[in-house]
């Protein structure tokens, strides 16, 4: 007989916010699922990034299905796997851990789920040129799904140089050393002037989110010759798309990952095939209409 109740979970910070259990529980009550979805927010609970693998071995005792993965967990879950999906491999990155036979196996689902709404929300996007901000575990993803797109050079700029070195040089093994590269903060400004009517930014880290408000550069750096997009989706109008909105860049915020990424993460957990369209109108519901490009 076929399984039809589920225990699953998210581990970050801040994630009080989350959508995730609302896609999952409703998507589930829709296939006549008994589906439980818990947030693990290591806030709440008092402990750092690095407790992930204890609170992993924990799920999986407690008897868990499995569990996604988000800021700022992603990168640190790896060393408490059993296996990785090439894709989660590729990426050195997990947001989504299924338990099956006693195993944990990584996977990641950010990859297609932000090529599929980039692809629905900004289809004929120029991208030559694209400025990536942000090298941790959501922005290994879009940069694979970016260049995976057709995007013909990506630069990765982060707070912390080595990061982005390392993933430009992890995207340059994949892709070929002349479509990714890595630049310091200070080379924003040339960099976006560059990429006018020619690309835009992706936005890839945690600033904009509720625990983390604000902008994640000078307003000043954008120009209506941009596109933007944004990872962040709670809230779903973060203050980088209104402000690049009322600048005229084109625009895409991060409904749409969140909806497609979770509509493989229930495909990993479950074994059904969840319906796309409904998730994605899901979200529309509860975060506000997804924005459409202007």
């Amino acid at each position: 007989m076929a399984k039809d109740s589920f225990l699953v979970g998210l581990i970050g910070s801040g994630i009080g916010p989350s959508l995730s259990p609302a896609l999952h529980e409703r998507e589930a009550d829709r296939q006549g699922l008994r589906y439980l979805y818990r947030l693990i927010d290591i806030d709440t609970l008092g402990v750092p990034p690095e407790a992930v693998g204890e609170l992993l071995r924990a799920a999986r005792d407690l008897g868990f299905d499995g569990l996604n993965i988000t800021h700022p967990c992603k990168q640190l879950v790896i060393g408490h796997l059993d296996a990785l999906a090439p894709q989660a491999r590729a990426l050195g990155a997990v947001n989504t851990v299924v338990f099956e036979d006693g195993r944990a196996t990584g996977h990641n689902t950010d990859v297609t789920g932000f090529a599929a709404s980039f692809a629905r929300g900004l289809p004929d996007a120029p991208l030559e040129r694209v400025v990536q901000l942000g090298a941790g575990g959501a922005g290994a993803a879009v940069a694979h799904a970016i260049l995976t797109l057709g995007a013909g050079r990506v630069t990765v700029v982060d707070a912390l140089p080595e990061r982005a070195a390392a993933l430009a040089d992890s995207l340059g093994q994949h892709f070929g050393p002349d479509r990714a590269t890595a630049a310091t903060l200070d080379r924003l400004p040339r960099l976006l002037r560059e990429a006018d009517g020619l690309g835009g930014l992706v936005h890839a880290t945690p600033t904009g989110m509720a625990a983390h408000p604000g902008l994640p550069l000078p307003a000043g750096l954008l120009h209506p010759g941009l596109w933007v997009a944004e990872v962040v989706y709670r809230p779903l109008d973060t203050e980088l798309l209104t402000t690049a909105r009322a600048l005229g860049c084109a625009t895409l915020d991060g409904a749409g990952m969140a909806a497609f990424q979770a509509v493989d993460a229930f495909r990993l957990f479950t074994g059904r095939e969840p319906d796309s369209a409904r998730m994605l109108a899901d979200i529309a519901e509860l975060a506000g209409p997804v924005t459409a490009p202007k």
